[in-house]
């Protein structure tokens, strides 16, 4: 995964370990290295901070020839990557769920994102690892609106044994969601999951329909579910979601075919809030908690 991204850390710490730096020559640089950080879908404000970072390190210090240069390199970079993470904070969802579970209430997850980004199979995912952990778990079809969509989505539940709270098609997804809070209390059940539509960032009605749920059922988390693949446009649909959702967390799919590498560190920083897992594989098992720490570990070898 990544390979793109990693090499273009590889190849920055190789350059300024090779020769002694000049101030010119430092800024030729990290202006490649800022054109290969763009071809690899980091968003500009990021590709902005990495090199400022990394210039204010290297310009009026002693440069000499040595491997300690690059080591400062893979220091500032890895310190300025961790920093990115730490500002968008975490989510401990299993001691969330803990403590509502304590207080007798269901504990509410909404998924939202736009069409083709894996979502309906996320919510599947992210139900059998809650399953795994000794959950109850519920699901509310709220996407009422995509033909098949029940359908997918309750072929998925069976598979998990997980009861699917549905109505017709062009029903209220907010009246749906509501159902679901109720079976979920009355059944003492731990854990709810909302699937929703997949709607364009753009279409401003839809977004709002998705206002409407969280109004009427009070989610304890919303995650926003972005493909990795995108690249920019999964930044940019991160930015809008969060506008109108103010979501808490995000998970990114396609994980493992996505050679560039850029999507969640952007992510991260444009919306300051936590990538929470990765969608590794089509089983269901294949959903990785993402650790920022091993993330950096990976583009920095």
């Amino acid at each position: 995964m990544f390979e793109k991204l990693r090499q273009a850390f590889s190849s920055l710490t190789k350059v300024v370990s090779e020769k002694k730096l000049s101030e010119r020559d430092i800024d030729d640089v990290l202006f490649n290295f800022q054109l290969t950080l763009l071809e690899s879908d980091v968003a500009q404000e990021v590709v902005e901070k990495l090199t400022n970072d990394l210039r204010t390190q290297l310009t009026g210090a002693s440069i000499e020839r040595s491997k300690d240069v690059g080591d400062l390199v893979q220091t500032r970079l890895r310190d300025s990557i961790l920093e990115v993470f730490k500002k968008a904070g975490s989510v401990d969802i299993l001691e969330r769920i803990e403590t509502s579970k304590k207080k007798g209430e269901p504990f509410v997850v909404l998924f939202l994102g736009i069409n083709g980004t894996g979502k309906t199979t996320t919510v599947a995912k992210f139900t059998y690892f809650l399953k795994q952990n000794g959950f109850s778990v519920v699901i509310a079809a709220g996407d009422t609106h995509r033909a098949g969509a029940i359908e997918q989505l309750t072929q998925h539940a069976d598979r998990i044994s997980v009861r699917v709270i549905a109505q017709r098609y062009g029903a209220d997804p907010a009246a749906v969601a509501r159902d679901g809070v109720l079976y979920a209390k009355s059944h003492h059940i731990d854990v709810l999951i909302v699937d929703t539509a997949g709607r364009m960032q753009t279409n401003q009605n839809l977004m709002e329909e998705m206002g409407k749920i969280v109004r009427v059922v009070s989610p304890n988390l919303k995650i926003f579910i972005g493909d990795s693949l995108a690249g920019n446009d999964a930044i940019s649909q991160a930015q809008m979601f969060r506008k109108y959702t103010d979501f808490d967390g995000a998970i990114l799919t396609k994980a493992d075919a996505d050679t560039k590498g850029g999507a969640a560190l952007s992510i991260a920083y444009v919306t300051e809030r936590p990538i929470m897992f990765l969608g590794v594989g089509q089983e269901f098992k294949d959903l990785r908690k993402f650790d920022p720490t091993a993330f950096v570990d990976l583009l920095l070898g």
